[in-house]
Formats: C-alpha cells, sequence, structure tokens
C-alpha cells in the first residue's frame, strides 16, 4: 500500500494521505473482525442454542437457530468484503457500508437474546460505516 498512486485508491492523481490509508485499512480489518465475531455467534446459536435465553415479554421474538445461520452468513460476506476493501476497490467500501448496516440492523433485532454483545457490535457497525464513509477522494490525495 505504501507507495501506492491515488489512481489505485482514489482515482485521480498524486500520493494518498496516510490518514486516509489507514483509516481504510482500520475499517477493513474492523469488518473482518465483527465478520469473525459473527460467525462464532451464529456457530454457537447453531451449535448450542440453549446458550442464548430469550428476554420474555420482548415484541419481537425469533427462533435462535435462524438467527445463528443469519450471523453466520453476514459474518462470511463481511470477511470478504473486508477483503475486498483492504484490497484498495471503491465498490468494495460501498458493498462494506451495506453489509455493515445490515449487521448493525442484525444485531438491533438480536438484542432479546444477548444485550450487552448486541449493542457493542452495533456501536463497532457505527464505527466502521464512519471510517468508511470519511475516507474519499478529498482526503485521500494529500
Amino acid at each position: 500500500m505504501a507507495g501506492q498512486t491515488s489512481t489505485d485508491w482514489a482515482g485521480g492523481r498524486g500520493e494518498l494521505s496516510s490518514w486516509a490509508i489507514g483509516g481504510a485499512i482500520f475499517a477493513a480489518v474492523m469488518m473482518m473482525i465483527i465478520g469473525l465475531f459473527h460467525i462464532f455467534e451464529g456457530l454457537t446459536a447453531i451449535i448450542r442454542d440453549r446458550f442464548f435465553v430469550a428476554t420474555p415479554n420482548y415484541l419481537l421474538n425469533f427462533n435462535i437457530t435462524g438467527w445463528g445461520w443469519i450471523h453466520l452468513i453476514t459474518g462470511a460476506v463481511l470477511v470478504l468484503a473486508g477483503f475486498s476493501v483492504l484490497s484498495g476497490r471503491v465498490w468494495a467500501r460501498m458493498i462494506g457500508i451495506l453489509v455493515v448496516a445490515l449487521s448493525a440492523i442484525a444485531n438491533f433485532l438480536f438484542i432479546p437474546f444477548y444485550p450487552f454483545w448486541s449493542l457493542l457490535m452495533i456501536a463497532l457497525d457505527v464505527f466502521v460505516i464512519w471510517s468508511l464513509a470519511a475516507y474519499s477522494r478529498r482526503t485521500a490525495t494529500g
């Protein structure tokens, strides 16, 4: 990544700002970590669905095994999208924002089963969305 021109990342001329590169790398790595968290959470829900206990009288009530598959698939997509963002593709940032937003929604709906973890994941998702959205052509050229 060092020494890349902005034609590789931002489609313009000149060298990339180290802040912009650092933000994009941070977002990509965080996407991969969040994806792994989703995979572990999904496997736990599929293999040991009694691990999660639903909050009684909650408005939204879903099947734990179904949520396990949702988290497993979301995690795999997040890991792949993180690798794509790390490779510097502009379309990967857009896909990354979309997938991380879906991750935040999935975790919001998972709050009755594991509230603290879901809120932590939502906070990480919002931070990654900000990091991906803040990286633009203006901030990339230094």
